[in-house]
């Protein structure tokens, strides 16, 4: 453990698994108190175990991010159980199952984008607005590479929502760097996680996979992912404002 984040609290959605969960782990190994949120709450209590297990400090509290009176509680809590909201990473998000945009229906449309591009703007909302009375913090957005290339068929709806995502990051970043609230977002390609499985497929599959299509030649950690977030969380990261840092493997370039 040490103590790069703290005194600070950091607020993780999505975090009682992949790219949550190892963000929560790294950042209370870094002294930050972590509130995890996600729909599990059995999945919650383990990630909070595991940091428990290594002398880190950390909450849960069941949210939907669809849901404003979700999010409301969500920010209330965290404030109000820990003092204070310095750190948000909105990592929550869905993709759904590999269909032809004419054939996806406006129940699993309407589910994607709500969870990744609403659900992020109602988190933003109300993390900016504790962020401007209590003296600025920063805001880490989980976007996604094929929200950049597009080149993933069967996946429309999740690219369309990413895209968006990045896009917003950047107007909020503009709009609250004066606030001392500074917003980035990362993009992600496939990472060792349930979710950058394609359906019915393999560890074995998807590694011959991301081998043959992308130039570094592998999936990415959950570790790296979380170390680039704590990165953007940091002082180093100061100047970055607005970015979408993409972390793909080359996968884009």
């Amino acid at each position: 453990m040490t103590a790069r984040f703290a005194g600070k609290v950091a607020l993780v959605t999505g975090g009682g698994s992949g790219i949550g969960r190892a963000t929560a782990l790294a950042f209370a190994r870094e002294g930050a108190t972590v509130m995890v949120a996600g729909r599990e709450p059995h999945e919650l209590r383990e990630t909070v175990a595991l940091i428990e297990k290594e002398g880190g400090v950390a909450d849960c509290v069941r949210a939907d991010v669809t849901h404003g009176m979700d999010v409301i509680r969500l920010v209330r809590t965290t404030v109000e159980r820990h003092g204070g909201l310095h750190i948000a990473f909105n990592n929550a998000g869905v993709m759904g199952r590999p269909s032809p945009l004419a054939e996806v229906c406006e129940a699993v449309w309407g589910d994607i984008l709500s969870t990744n591009l609403t659900g992020v703007w109602l988190l933003m909302k109300h993390e900016i607005a504790h962020m401007k009375a209590n003296g600025g913090g920063v805001i880490v957005n989980t976007a996604a590479n094929i929200g950049i290339h597009g080149r993933v068929p069967g996946f429309g709806a999740f690219a369309a929502s990413k895209a968006a995502l990045s896009t917003l990051t950047r107007t909020a970043a503009r709009e609250y760097i004066r606030e001392g609230i500074r917003i980035n977002a990362i993009s992600p390609g496939t990472v060792d996680t349930d979710q950058g499985r394609h359906e019915g497929e393999t560890d074995e599959q998807r590694d011959a996979r991301v081998k043959a299509g992308v130039p570094i030649g592998r999936v990415a950690r959950t570790e790296e992912i979380a170390n680039t977030v704590l990165w953007l969380a940091g002082e180093e990261s100061s100047f970055v404002v607005g970015h979408d840092l993409v972390l793909d493997g080359g996968a884009t370039a």
